[in-house]
């Protein structure tokens, strides 16, 4: 089995970039190589991560083109150039085109603050997904990994792992406990996805046993 090069793409801190990095080399993520990471902030941490280990990182400055194709283009290009097989948004604050999508077909996954079909859609990120949970009453929450699709956040479902919520809690309390979810799951999705253990029928994923 060839194995897979993962490109992340990541906006800000990058701790969902750090817990693939930590899965690759404890050995927790299987036949994977991380070849590149992608930001569209200059600032953002999750470069350094990546500069700090040796992976190289990539700054695509979306001012410099005249709109979100021509931007996703050049994703898209840099990509390719460097054969990459999956792609992971981790934390990434730019919502993909059509034409990256498909160029990309059922080889994109995402990381979600919540359990999906709740709170997500255009919209939905950061502090706003848990917030909106505490406000609305639900006992709980979670965290989910799913494919990319056209649409936002509607992706067939790979992972998905609940958060109870506590009546003492704070937006930040939440987001916290849902992340170190985020943590665990994402590391998994991306090695189940490197060793072929996926497989997509319609709106289902179905894990093949290790």
């Amino acid at each position: 089995m060839a194995i897979k090069r993962i490109a992340v793409l990541a906006s800000g801190r990058g701790t969902n970039l750090q817990a693939v990095m930590d899965g690759i080399k404890s050995g927790r993520v299987r036949n994977a190589a991380l070849r590149l990471v992608v930001s569209d902030n200059p600032k953002a941490y999750a470069l350094e991560r990546a500069r700090a280990s040796g992976i190289e990182a990539l700054w695509i400055n979306p001012a410099a083109f005249p709109g979100r194709e021509e931007y996703n283009l050049e994703l898209i290009e840099q990509l390719r150039k460097r054969q990459v097989d999956l792609v992971v948004l981790a934390g990434y604050m730019r919502i993909l085109t059509a034409e990256f999508v498909r160029s990309f077909k059922d080889a994109i996954i995402n990381v979600h603050p919540s359990l999906i079909p709740s709170f997500c859609g255009k919209g939905y990120y950061g502090e706003r997904v848990h917030r909106e949970a505490l406000e609305y009453g639900v006992k709980v929450t979670g965290a989910t990994v799913h494919f990319v699709d056209e649409g936002t956040d509607t992706g067939p479902i790979i992972l998905q792992q609940a958060v109870e919520v506590l009546p003492e809690d704070t937006v930040e309390s939440l987001a916290e406990r849902v992340l170190e979810v985020e943590h665990l799951l994402l590391p998994r999705a991306v090695d189940l996805y490197c060793r072929d253990c996926l497989k997509i029928e319609g709106r289902r994923v179905w894990i093949k046993a290790d």
